[in-house]
């Protein structure tokens, strides 16, 4: 057993240099290499995460700005929509007008026809009422010869 040892301790004082060039190598490594690449990568995931968030931002804007123009767009379409229901109204309100003067001048124009058929009616009547008298007096002398008007 104490020759197991004793090889035990030849080779861990053997081994011991390069032990301690693999701790040495560590440290070295973690210091010039990992750290370096660590900074380096931390800072590329920052710039992309950065980025990732500039881009997000800029799309969560133009939504905003799109929603904006949406709102926008639609109060422009009911105000157009009210003017046109407005000019509509209008516009049936002067056709309601423009067809109520009509009626009005066809109504006197109808008044003044009768009128003027009622005093035309009248004159013929009167005319008629004449013609019939002398025409019944003429039928009667035609009839009757001798008796004279």
């Amino acid at each position: 057993m104490d020759s197991t040892i004793q090889a035990l301790q030849a080779l861990f004082l053997k081994s011991l240099p390069t032990l301690l060039l693999v701790v040495v190598l560590h440290y070295y490594l973690k210091y010039v290499f990992f750290r370096p690449l660590e900074r380096t990568l931390q800072e590329r995931f920052d710039a992309t995460e950065g980025a990732r968030r500039i881009g997000h931002d800029s799309l969560a804007r133009a939504e905003k700005k799109a929603a904006d123009y949406e709102a926008a767009l639609k109060s422009a379409r009911a105000e157009l929509y009210i003017e046109q229901e407005h000019l509509r109204r209008q516009l049936e309100d002067e056709k309601a007008r423009a067809v109520a003067e009509a009626r009005r001048a066809a109504e006197q124009r109808v008044r003044a026809a009768k009128t003027g058929l009622e005093s035309e009616v009248a004159a013929l009547k009167t005319q008629l009422a004449e013609e019939a008298e002398t025409l019944a007096e003429r039928i009667l002398a035609a009839v009757l010869p001798g008796r004279v008007a």
